[in-house]
């Protein structure tokens, strides 16, 4: 049986991983290059996002701008918008259904509930954990791949960034307390899955006093 206490690290792995979840779709740095040119003084460093591309020259100023056109977009770019908002979206009501199906709360009704809600959370924080993984590693491959085509100019080649990191790392933590959940609801009743219940069987007895009747007397 998973204790409380790992259902608790469960749900505070699966807060963190929505926060950094969060974090991940919003930050700017899915792709960085840094172009030092012929001096450093003129150093800019471009950061693309999932939503807005950036600058950063060296004198501080950092200025954002919105892509044109969605549609305009590259598939690996459009798919990890999808991809991040539905991890986004299945991450929190995985919390939702975990706050009712912990032992340590008074939510969620009886005991069988309670495991039915787990169940529903470990899925969904799965389901999130999955979600968020696909783009990290699409991103990652797209990004290698420009950056080690020599035909690509040395000042459109762009490395992986912080938010790539920080989206992989927050699925991992989604996917072990998804995991963590589900083994709270297969533990919960192990006799189930293997032993049906048993029937109860009515004892038939006759009643004393009266004399049982046979077709002989009759006869």
């Amino acid at each position: 049986m998973v204790p409380a206490a790992l259902e608790l690290l469960a749900f505070v792995l699966g807060l963190c991983g929505v926060a950094g979840v969060l974090v991940a779709t919003v930050l700017p740095t899915w792709q960085v290059n840094v172009d030092v040119g012929s001096n450093i003084i003129t150093a800019v460093a471009q950061l693309r996002g999932l939503w807005m591309h950036c600058a950063w020259d060296s004198t501080g100023m950092l200025s954002c701008a919105l892509p044109p056109s969605a549609l305009a977009l590259p598939a690996h770019v459009q798919a990890a918008r999808v991809a991040m908002v539905l991890a986004c979206v299945l991450a929190a009501f995985g919390l939702g259904a975990a706050v009712l199906g912990m032992r340590c709360t008074r939510l969620g009704g009886d005991e069988e509930s309670k495991g039915q809600a787990a169940l529903g959370a470990g899925v969904c924080l799965l389901s999130a954990g999955i979600a968020g993984l696909i783009p990290t590693v699409w991103y990652t491959k797209e990004s290698i791949d420009t950056f080690q085509d020599l035909t690509v100019p040395e000042s459109n080649r762009r490395e992986p960034g912080g938010a790539v990191y920080t989206a992989f790392i927050s699925a991992v933590l989604l996917l072990i307390s998804g995991v963590i959940f589900c083994a709270s609801y297969l533990k919960r009743g192990p006799d189930a899955w293997f032993y049906p219940p048993k029937q109860r069987q009515v004892a038939t007895t006759k009643p004393e006093g009266r004399a049982a009747y046979s077709l002989r007397d009759y006869v």
